[in-house]
């Protein structure tokens, strides 16, 4: 019967790193490893836990702080900044960034591409203040 049992669906690293970096967001402050483990019901191992939040620091997700041995984790910015800061660092990949760039904007379906714009004519008169 043993293996009829059923084993646990295994989670790929971009779906723990949500889950972490979405636990995070729900604390009212810096959380600690243990209290991520919690909220996320505990199903994770600690060392699951400490291993994701040390990823999710060297991608710049997360800060932390001393808390008395251990540290306290928060998140770095919201949803929208994280993408962002995911598309820059491909952007910055690239050796043509006028093509990517190009390429990017012409993909774009006609409300993305008129935010956009509305986006960078706001950017535009800011600077000029």
């Amino acid at each position: 019967m043993a293996e009829q049992r059923q084993r646990a669906r295994r989670r790929g690293q971009g779906e723990l790193e949500a889950l972490v970096l979405s636990a995070l967001r729900e604390a009212d402050g810096p959380a600690t490893a243990g209290w991520v483990q919690e909220r996320l019901g505990g199903d994770l191992a600690y060392t699951t836990v400490i291993t994701i939040l040390t990823r999710l620091l060297a991608k710049g997700a997360v800060t932390r702080e001393r808390a008395g041995r251990s540290f306290a984790w928060t998140p770095s910015s919201d949803h929208a900044g994280l993408a962002a800061r995911k598309m820059r660092k491909m952007l910055d990949a690239e050796s043509d960034r006028e093509a990517v760039l190009a390429s990017f904007v012409t993909g774009l379906d006609p409300d993305d591409e008129r935010l956009l714009r509305d986006l960078l004519g706001r950017s535009g008169d800011e600077e000029e203040r």
